[in-house]
């Protein structure tokens, strides 16, 4: 008589080997796009470090031959470098932290307040960010021309009073998920709006103050066309300064030279944005929560 013979059984996936599946795949995924992400970067330093022969060789030259390391001191040295920074940081640091407050303040009052026609003014602020820049540019420098604002630093103060629809959006959403109770019982104390807004509202709202001024400070530091519009070379900035300057006698830009310098331009928003990751991702995490 022959045995009959069992099926064999597949084998049980366990919750272990499907969770070490799940992060496998995710791992993947996020050096993949990492990687992907950060070619760029890769691409940029890379030139920085070739010579003007491998630049213009054909196939092309993915890795230099022999690291070109004096391109970042000639780039540095080329120009007045730290001087262009230093305008550059003055501009930018002007136009983050009043474009910070000035948004908090109105993104405070549409949170908070109640008056007639808010939604529709609320609505017709997140419209303007549909704007683009090009259209406005000739009226802002026709109006900056008239009040003799041509050349000084006062038109990025203006535009920081002016506050950011798109700042204005993340902070009006994060104050709108306070209680209500915080203001009430400060009225009941007898303070005023202004008082519950800069001792109440504004210390609480850190995360998104950093992720605004992170922000703001990267879109001010990365502007090249208003500086070149407004600002003459001396007090330009470190953008112009890169785009125009690294040039042969015939025009011809000089890409090694002007990568390396590009390199060195984006260390201080990454220093900047290293600092205050954890204040930035909060505060873009958090403006929509109730």
């Amino acid at each position: 008589m022959t045995a009959t013979s069992l099926p064999v059984q597949p084998p049980v996936s366990t919750p272990r080997v499907r969770i070490r599946v799940n992060r496998l795949v995710l791992y993947t995924v996020l050096v993949s796009l990492t990687g992907l992400f950060l070619g760029p970067v890769g691409w940029l330093i890379l030139t920085g470090l070739k010579t003007p022969a491998e630049l213009a060789a054909s196939p092309v030259h993915w890795l230099p031959t022999d690291f070109q390391w004096h391109n970042f001191a000639d780039a540095f040295n080329l120009i007045d470098f730290l001087g262009y920074a230093r305008n550059s940081l003055i501009i930018a640091t002007i136009y983050a932290t009043l474009v910070t407050l000035s948004s908090a303040w109105v993104g405070f009052g549409f949170a908070r307040l109640d008056a007639p026609g808010k939604k529709p003014l609320f609505g017709i602020l997140l419209g303007s960010m549909m704007l683009p820049q090009l259209i406005t540019l000739l009226p802002t420098y026709l109006i900056f021309a008239k009040l003799g604002m041509v050349d000084t630093y006062w038109p990025w103060v203006l535009w920081g009073l002016a506050a950011a629809p798109y700042l204005v959006f993340l902070f009006r959403q994060f104050f709108a998920g306070l209680p209500r109770e915080l203001e009430e019982a400060a009225i009941i104390d007898g303070c005023g709006y202004a008082t519950i807004f800069w001792r109440i509202f504004l210390p609480q709202s850190w995360p998104v103050l950093s992720a605004s001024f992170v922000i703001a400070f990267t879109w001010s530091w990365g502007d090249y066309i208003a500086p070149q519009l407004l600002l003459s070379t001396d007090k330009s900035t470190l953008a112009v300064a890169v785009m125009s300057t690294y040039v042969t006698s015939a025009g011809t830009p000089v890409a090694n030279l002007q990568a390396a310098a590009s390199v060195m331009y984006v260390v201080p928003i990454l220093l900047i944005f290293l600092i205050a990751q954890r204040g930035f991702v909060a505060g873009m995490s958090t403006t929509g929560l109730k």
